[in-house]
This record gives structure tokens, sequence and C-alpha cells, in this order.
């Protein structure tokens, strides 16, 4: 009998562990807005481009800066994403530059950090704040790294990105957000804390 309430126990357990998994991996897909963790390491190649950019990477922030979305800008953005991503032609740094990373402002050619830093580029000329656009490495599907461009705005954060003509939320890509600039100080970075990423599959088991 106490091992038959003990087994039940354990199943009730699970059920409710499970479901508040569910719970919250389903409130973190219904979150626009990222959530950003302790400064973690500055990705080698934006080390080498601060270098030879340093202005670009001593901007700093107060406070928490976040853009009013409006139908004006929204077309911005989708203006700004795909001209990019029509001028642009997708080369990688090895066969560009000879080496596996290089960043830089492309004129013809780059890989996904280029279209980055030239949308970057393009927005804060029609005065876009640099502290809402936030270079962000991301894991695609396939396992493979991936770079977009974060805007933070009212609405939540949006994404543009070399691969998609849209300009989607975060949280309905099909990406793993891993790490991006800090939004209070252009030169260092963060950790996301994706909590869409679960292990719900294993504790069932």
């Amino acid at each position: 009998m106490l091992e038959t309430t003990m087994k039940f126990a354990f199943k009730v357990a699970i059920t409710v562990l499970v479901a508040s998994s569910i719970a919250k991996n389903a409130e973190a897909k219904a979150n626009p807005f990222m959530e950003a963790g302790k400064i973690t390491s500055i990705p080698i190649g934006h080390y080498e481009f601060c270098k030879q950019n340093p202005a670009e990477c001593q901007i700093k922030t107060k406070g928490d800066v976040r853009v009013k979305l409006t139908k004006e800008n929204w077309k911005t953005l989708l203006n700004v994403n795909y001209d990019a991503n029509r001028s642009i032609q997708s080369v990688t740094d090895a066969d560009l530059y000879g080496t596996e990373e290089y960043w830089t402002y492309p004129s013809h050619a780059g890989d996904c950090e280029d279209y980055v830093l030239l949308k970057r580029k393009a927005l804060i000329n029609q005065g876009w704040p640099a502290s809402a656009l936030l270079i962000t490495v991301v894991l695609q599907p396939n396992g493979e790294g991936h770079a977009v461009l974060t805007v933070r705005t009212d609405r939540g954060d949006l994404v543009l990105d070399n691969l998609d003509d849209r300009v989607m939320v975060w949280n309905e890509t099909p990406y793993t957000y891993i790490k991006r600039q800090s939004k209070n100080h252009t030169g260092k970075w963060e950790l996301i804390k994706d909590a869409r990423v679960t292990s719900v599959g294993a504790i069932s088991q």
C-alpha cells in the first residue's frame, strides 16, 4: 500500500512539474520581449571590429530605451531589411577574406554579421538609437551559428534577418537565442535567457 501511494505521489509530482514547465514555456513563447542575463564574452569578430571602429563600441546609454513602433517606422524596418538583403550577395568570410571571422560594413558581399552591421548603420543614420539596435547571436535549427539584428520597440523585440525578408517578433523565429550586445554599452555583450528551450520531454521520460 505504501509503495502504491509513493508511486502515485511520484506520478502526481511529475505531472505537476511537466504542467508547470509547459505553462512557463507557453508564457515564454508569448513574451515579445527578450530577457537578458549577465554580461558575457564578446564574439571575436565584434572584438576585432571594435578595434577598427572604436567609436562604434563606446556608446553608453542609461535606462531602457525602446522605439515607439508606428506605421512609418515599421515601413522603414521592412525597407531596410529588404534593401540590404537584395543589395548584398551572401558570401562566407572564408571565401571573401580568407578568414573565419571578419566583421565589416559590406559594399557588395558579406555574411550574416555584415548584413546586421549594414542594417544597423542604415537605421542609425535615420535617427534610430544605437541602444535599440543590437547585434544578436543565435543558433539555427540545424545547429549552425547565425547573426541577426534585434530592434527593441514598445511592441516587442523585432528581428531583421538576411535569411528572411519579413520582420518578425523574436519568439516567432525558428532560432535559439544565445547572446546580444548590451542595451547599455555597445562594446559589451549579455546572455539571453531563452526560456522557450525546455527539457519537458526529458522530464516526462
